[in-house]
């Protein structure tokens, strides 16, 4: 019996298991994101388990090439000195984690850890690798059990090659299924939770001159959630005027969702009949601005530009996917790309048209998947006969082709998460710290601000953290980085992609969390509000102070 369970589980690899555990002391160390016990614990436990792997692959692969092995008492005794010296720095690193966890935590105002967290670590760590552990095994008596049958047919060495096909084609099966139902599922509760929010979303404005109204050109009923929330709150002329102390308008939010109308370019013709329905081109302000995958608007960046300028401000969205940011980049990619090209060139066709001492400024806007696809879609060359006045982009994905090139055109004395651009007459940085209202020269006629946090992952992503140190590690860290942050290969990589999946709980102003109290200086910088003094960013900033995904009204039009 324990000989039959040897064979089904195989032998256990004490080498590998200290290779496991450098990988395990390398995952404990900071990245941009701080991380609770159970996520780092889960962490360590596959990093093990992939250190783990790896030691078997190179294992098997020295005694496939028949090269030199030590055995006996040399062997014995290498391994206990390596594993002592492991086991040690091991220790010596997770003890030092807790200082390092609690360092990058006070620099973003979070709880601090104690011991405990320690504690979690190792268990959920122990629990992962021996899930992983099993499950290789598993995988490992199927090889064996399909290879011994395939002996009684065959040679060796082809039943060897035979039986690993048959696995690899056996898991390929399995995890296709198992990825493919996934998907399918996925998209079927985004689509169900579409549908649910048609039907349980804001009841229609009786406004007149309001988007979805019975006077209208956009049906009220194709909108979904995320634009009708748009549409029916942040501030009104009331709510405005009691802020800043004069005579103000009611902002026009112009939202055309994906169920409005059945190609990108009907929709952008939709948004443009409805925005001059409502008189958009007689503000003084005009936004095409581009929403998040599911079709959300930020109201912590709405919201303050409203305000700044006295409700004399028209914006304008078209929703393109009911799915996810991370699910909408990756299986529609095309299209919130589409929707964004067709809305700018109906609107920016039309207002190019209009005399140019009457129609409104007009500024592009986007958070996230939103940045990118406005990005994408203003094409500068394109605008040269008759350009834009500005843009604000926020967050703006890593694979963002025209952030990378403005970056890389970044003057090589200033940081790679808060560039300088030539002397920022055209383009200007802002985070967390800074406003772009700093600069060597004044704003040119075009204004460009991003806007992004030195810990987003998002932002600051680098696929080719694989092999080499990301552009922004070879700067001194920012305020809100830990000191300890290095590079290590491989294993960088998979700490930023975790980064990325927990960058949207990270606290407000760090991460992908981008809150209200950011936004007010950039679209100051933008937009140049008349008669807007620096108190008054201060006033507007104490009056949006509502954390993450907040917006500076709690008012319903």
């Amino acid at each position: 019996m324990k000989k039959s369970l040897s064979w089904i589980i195989g032998p256990f690899s004490v080498p590998c298991m200290l290779l496991g555990l450098l990988f395990f002391a390398a995952s404990l160390t900071p990245s941009l994101i701080p991380r609770g016990p159970e996520v780092q614990g889960i962490l360590g436990g596959l990093v093990t388990a992939l250190g783990y792997l790896i030691g078997q692959v190179v294992g098997l692969l020295w005694r496939a090439a028949e090269m030199p092995r030590l055995s006996g008492r040399p062997a014995l005794g290498m391994t206990w000195v390596i594993g002592f010296g492991v086991v040690a720095f091991f220790l010596w690193v997770l003890g030092s984690s807790l200082t390092w966890q609690n360092d990058l935590r006070q620099k973003m105002g979070l709880e601090l850890a104690d011991a405990l967290h320690l504690t979690k670590i190792v268990l959920f760590a122990a629990l992962t690798f021996l899930a992983a552990f099993l499950l290789g095994r598993v995988v490992a008596s199927l090889f064996r059990l399909i290879r011994a049958w395939f002996y009684r047919i065959m040679p060796p060495r082809r039943a060897n090659i035979l039986g690993f096909i048959t696995v690899v084609l056996i898991l390929f099966v399995v995890t296709r299924d198992g990825i493919v139902d996934g998907v399918v599922t996925g998209l079927d509760e985004s689509y169900e939770a579409a549908q649910d929010l048609f039907q349980n979303a804001p009841p229609q404005p009786s406004d007149p001159r309001m988007t979805g109204s019975d006077e209208s050109l956009i049906d009220w009923a194709g909108i979904g959630s995320p634009g009708r929330d748009f549409i029916t709150s942040g501030p009104d002329a009331a709510a405005i005027s009691a802020f800043t102390g004069q005579q103000a308008l009611d902002p026009i939010r112009v939202y055309v969702g994906r169920a409005n109308g059945d190609t990108p370019q009907e929709r952008a013709q939709l948004a443009l009949a409805e925005l001059k329905r409502q008189g958009a081109f007689e503000r003084e302000v005009l936004i095409i601005a581009s929403p998040t995958g599911t079709g959300w608007m930020d109201p912590g960046s709405q919201d303050p530009v409203e305000y700044m300028h006295h409700g004399d401000i028209a914006t304008v969205a078209a929703q393109y996917s009911y799915l996810q940011s991370p699910l909408a980049l990756i299986l529609e990619t095309s299209t919130g790309l589409d929707q964004a090209i067709a809305l700018q060139d109906v609107v920016h066709g039309y207002w190019k048209t209009l005399p140019i001492d009457t129609r409104p400024r007009l500024y592009m806007h986007g958070l996230s998947l939103g940045a990118w696809s406005s990005m994408y879609a203003t094409n500068l060359f394109r605008l040269m006969d008759d350009p834009i006045d500005g843009a604000f982009w926020a967050g703006p994905p890593f694979p963002s082709g025209f952030w990378n090139y403005i970056q890389n055109q970044r003057d090589p004395a200033s940081s790679w998460v808060l560039p300088k651009i030539g002397e920022g007459s055209l383009v200007r940085y802002a985070s967390h710290t800074a406003d772009a209202s700093e600069a060597s020269s004044e704003w040119g006629d075009m204004r460009i601000v991003f806007l992004q946090y030195s810990s987003d992952p998002v932002v600051f992503y680098d696929p080719y953290s694989l092999w080499r140190a990301p552009p922004w590690m070879n700067d001194a860290p920012a305020e809100d980085m830990s000191e300890h942050l290095f590079f290590m290969p491989i294993v960088t990589q998979f700490q930023l992609a975790l980064d990325m999946a927990l960058s949207f709980g990270a606290p407000p102003g760090h991460g992908h969390a981008y809150y209200a109290q950011d936004y007010i200086g950039p679209w100051v910088q933008v937009t140049d509000p008349s008669r807007w003094l620096p108190e008054d960013t201060e006033r507007l900033k104490a009056h949006c102070d509502n954390g993450f995904q907040a917006g500076c009204s709690n008012d319903v039009r």
